[in-house]
């Protein structure tokens, strides 16, 4: 699956099964394509995770959109898929 693809998919969550089918694809994406990942090592996603949580108003400012108060299933995705590569 392609980012593009996963963008997508992150952008089509709306529910909490959303999110699971989201967290199933990349798991998919990382068994098939780990030179991808930037994260493989699940020491190093979590921290990106924590790293992007706490500079993800920049990611919002970015696309000149609000900061959500209030987290999302939609959101937790974009978390998840931004640990893939942040750094």
């Amino acid at each position: 699956m392609s980012a593009i693809d996963l963008h997508k998919k992150v952008e089509a969550i709306r529910a909490r099964e959303d999110l699971a089918e989201f967290i199933e694809c990349l798991r998919e994406d990382l068994i098939k394509n780990p030179s991808d990942w930037e994260n493989v090592e699940l020491s190093s996603f979590l921290e990106a995770m924590a790293a992007w949580v706490r500079d993800m108003d920049g990611f919002y400012h970015n696309l000149n959109k609000p900061v959500p108060e209030k987290p999302t299933w939609r959101i937790f995705g974009f978390i998840l898929l931004a640990a893939r590569t942040y750094e």
